[in-house]
């Protein structure tokens, strides 16, 4: 029996190409689901969106199972942002 090894996502090209995507989105989607999180299958182009980054995820896992996605908010530059004391 072998085992498949698992070929190591690029990072830096799911992320490239998510937001190629996200940036593409029709102004009315943009706006319909403005502050919502989406996950993108940037392979496909496929996205999937929810009032949640989990909610979002889970739809796209549904679809994509073991896939690596691209996760973004829409009408932010970020999904999340971190803020600490100074």
């Amino acid at each position: 029996m072998t085992q498949q090894i698992q070929e190591r996502p690029d990072i830096q090209e799911i992320s490239s190409k998510g937001w190629r995507i996200l940036e593409a989105l029709p102004r009315k989607v943009k706006e319909e689901h403005f502050r919502q999180f989406i996950a993108i299958d940037v392979d496909s182009g496929n996205y999937f969106i929810g009032d949640t980054a989990i909610e979002a995820t889970r739809k796209a896992q549904a679809k994509y199972p073991g896939k690596v996605f691209f996760l973004g908010r829409i009408g932010y530059r970020t999904a999340y942002t971190f803020k600490g004391r100074r």
